[in-house]
């Protein structure tokens, strides 16, 4: 299909207006680390630089260089497990989603991505910070055409997520933790893309972990730069943090968070519909590994006119007038 780049009803690619940075610390290896965001040309993609390393090294994002996905989602050059890598990915990879950014360039002085304040909202107001540059190049989607499904483990301890074709990208979720202080919430939601919510409903979701697995964690030189300030901690029967939850269902509007980022990890936006029970970031990305392994299964998509793209998503990537 030719596209005529001065249509504004094209669906168009999006980078940033100005390069940005941003400083904090990492979640787990507590080290200093500072980003630089910068715009990237169409078709680029979202690509890490560690320019720490005596020879800097680009790692872009895609499903199949996903090196480790205990605690956190990391990607690392070719996907090699001794390779230069990043970890704690998917908070920033979920902003990058919720605000529709397709190609950048970040650049970064550390193994690990900043925790921030322990959601995607810091980032969401960094990108936001530098403003939204609409490119001369269709946007690209990669359309789900046959239902995907990976699963693991048995009875209570079953594990699944699946993929289904869809006009759009829709995502539900659902958790069980046994842990009254999580019990006592939702433990189920779900929430269309569409929907230009994400900014309000979903990137604000701290981070969360338990104090005997943080403790544990330190003794294994992790969860070392995390606290009270950067994530929701919970002991045998209740949460620690005096401020309480910034939403009633917080814990599972994490686990949504999380997953959008982990499954914008595909390198580009989703057309179809994400449904999970108890998965994690190392099931999202085997759904996606078993996706990309069928080529039948999914195609490229693009949409010249705005009135073909699905409800919600064009409002998000139309040129402005």
């Amino acid at each position: 299909m030719k596209f005529d780049f001065y249509n504004r009803n094209m669906l168009a690619q999006r980078t940033l207006k100005s390069m940005t940075r941003s400083v904090g610390v990492g979640l787990h290896s507590g080290q200093k680390v500072e980003l630089t965001l910068r715009p990237a040309g169409p078709d680029t993609g979202i690509v890490f630089r560690r320019v720490d390393l005596p020879q800097p090294v680009e790692i872009p994002v895609s499903a199949q260089v996903v090196s480790d996905t205990r605690m956190a989602s990391t990607i690392s050059y070719g996907g090699g497990a001794d390779a230069p890598k990043v970890q704690t990915i998917e908070h920033f990879m979920s902003a990058c989603c919720g605000l529709g950014i397709d190609n950048l360039a970040i650049d970064i002085t550390a193994d690990e991505l900043p925790i921030l304040d322990g959601s995607a909202a810091s980032f969401v107001y960094l990108l936001q910070s530098a403003g939204v540059e609409i490119q001369k190049a269709p946007k690209r989607f990669l359309r789900v055409k046959k239902t995907v499904e990976v699963r693991e483990g048995e009875g209570a301890s079953l594990k699944w997520a699946r993929l289904e074709p869809c006009h759009g990208f829709k995502l539900a979720f659902e958790i069980e933790f046994n842990h009254p202080a999580v019990d006592a919430t939702g433990q189920r939601v779900e929430f269309d893309m569409g929907s230009g919510r994400y900014t309000r409903d979903i990137a604000r979701a701290r981070t969360f972990g338990f104090m005997h697995e943080v403790e544990q964690l330190r003794e294994d030189g992790l969860a070392l730069g995390g606290g009270l300030d950067n994530a929701l901690v919970l002991d045998e029967y209740r949460l620690l943090n005096a401020d309480g939850l910034r939403f009633a269902d917080e814990f599972i509007r994490l686990k949504m968070l999380d997953a959008i980022g982990d499954l914008y990890l595909l390198g580009r936006p989703l057309l179809g519909a994400f449904t999970a029970h108890k998965s994690g970031h190392a099931l999202n990305n085997k759904l996606l590994r078993a996706l990309l392994a069928d080529p039948a299964g999914w195609e490229m998509a693009s949409f010249e006119r705005a009135e073909e793209a699905p409800a919600g998503v064009a409002g998000l990537v139309r040129q402005p007038a």
